[in-house]
């Protein structure tokens, strides 16, 4: 039933193998997807500072992508680098409920799914 479906956003980079793993095991699921291409639209600071607060202590270490030669381009504020440079932001970042995590490895995104049911 719609109504008992639970909403859950990805930050998806199609061109990511890991993105599109994590795509594919919400579809298995029952849940209302929204599928956010971050590299196509433009995400707002605060947007951005959201999904940061929503991550644990581990995400948000792992929140910028240390091999992309943008990062050579950050500051201080990693939501302004990311803001400024969205190609930096780790993926996929899924978001259920209050709660976000950065799928990787994927076993992450099964435990927070299990914790949802």
């Amino acid at each position: 039933m719609l109504n008992d479906m639970k909403k859950v956003t990805i930050y998806h980079n199609n061109r990511c193998s890991k993105s599109r793993e994590a795509l594919s095991i919400l579809q298995q699921e029952n849940l209302e997807i929204e599928i956010i291409e971050y590299l196509k639209e433009s995400l707002s600071y605060d947007k951005i500072k959201n999904i940061y607060n929503l991550l644990d202590e581990e995400d948000k270490s792992k929140f910028i992508r240390v091999k992309e030669k943008e990062y050579d381009n950050i500051t201080n504020d990693i939501i302004d680098s990311v803001v400024k440079f969205p190609k930096l932001l780790e993926r996929p970042i899924i978001i259920l409920g209050n709660k976000a995590i950065i799928a990787r490895p994927m076993d992450k995104l099964y435990n927070l799914l299990k914790e949802e049911k």
